[in-house]
């Protein structure tokens, strides 16, 4: 997959982002900067309660500290870079800048698509296999599934990526997005195999994920328990809501064909999953789920 790159001989790229609404620009810094520090606080908050309270001492929170690592990167590969560009008058990022995002933001988005689909594995172990739960997801196990999905980000996105080393600095400069996103670099032919490529590998990923959500769903419907039900809900449902939230954005961004959304449209969608959506992640889990709002309380000495 080739990627044809707007750059010029001094090595660097402008980023278009933003700059068609200049009386805004004061307006998104606020707002990011905002979501940004919720999901640094929400994300480290649930990294500390997995590791100090023994009660989470569970694979559905270690697989959860693991999501809110993933976070803290993700989101840490192109705020601070973004915000930088609203605030000031340069808006540049350098080739080799533009190169490290680029990668960053493929292996970190492909790892949490991966441990999306690990931590649905793990519900449906919980809910439809209580009695061999401890087996299924031994300790060593999950830390494979994890190292797993890291890896898996990482290759998958040294693949995709690899061709961007190779192009010369050559033509435009401006790239009309606010960080360095696939779609935005790609010509109008490699879109296409982007749009291909993206969608088997979101098939391969959201086929286990609902073949285990459609076995959850069964095993509720024979619940009588109203506290098991609740408990069921409580894990299962926030986790649904993240990988919903999470891979219908994405499917927005890079499963439309070449000539869908327009450029406008493309960067609010990007915005929301890349600033937004890291934010509530830790509101769904920590709002939902009583096990992780008592030791919460208890860390922050409300109780």
């Amino acid at each position: 997959m080739m990627l044809v790159f707007n750059a010029s001989s001094e090595g660097y790229f402008i980023l278009v982002g933003f700059s068609n609404w200049p009386y805004l620009e004061v307006v998104f810094f606020v707002v990011i900067l905002i979501f940004y520090l919720m999901t640094l606080v929400g994300s480290l908050l649930i990294i500390i309660l997995s590791y100090l309270d023994s009660h989470l001492h569970t694979p559905l929170y270690f697989f959860l500290s693991n999501l809110s690592f993933l976070d803290l990167c993700y989101t840490t590969s192109s705020i601070p870079q973004l915000l930088d560009n609203l605030w000031g008058l340069e808006k540049t990022i350098s080739y080799a800048g533009c190169m490290v995002q680029l990668y960053f933001v493929l292996t970190l988005g492909t790892t949490e698509c991966v441990l999306l689909m690990v931590m649905s594995y793990d519900r449906y172990a919980a809910v439809c296999r209580p009695l061999h739960y401890t087996v299924l997801m031994h300790p060593r196990f999950c830390r494979l599934l994890a190292v797993a999905s890291w890896v898996s980000g990482f290759t998958t996105s040294a693949l995709n990526s690899s061709f961007t080393f190779w192009v010369p600095l050559c033509g435009h400069r401006q790239v009309d997005h606010f960080f360095c996103e696939v779609p935005a670099l790609f010509t109008h032919a490699n879109k296409l195999t982007l749009m291909i490529t993206s969608s088997i590998f979101v098939l391969l990923l959201l086929t286990p994920i609902f073949t285990s959500y459609g076995a959850i769903v069964q095993a509720v419907l024979r619940m009588q328990l109203t506290a098991g039900l609740r408990k069921v809900f409580g894990t299962c449902g926030a986790h649904l809501m993240v990988v919903s939230l999470f891979f219908f954005l994405a499917m927005c961004m890079y499963l439309q064909p070449p000539s869908g959304n327009s450029r406008d449209q493309s960067k609010f969608i990007v915005l929301f999953y890349t600033v937004v959506t890291p934010s509530l992640n830790p509101l769904i889990y920590t709002l939902r789920n009583k096990d992780v709002r008592g030791p919460m309380k208890r860390l922050m000495g409300w109780e």
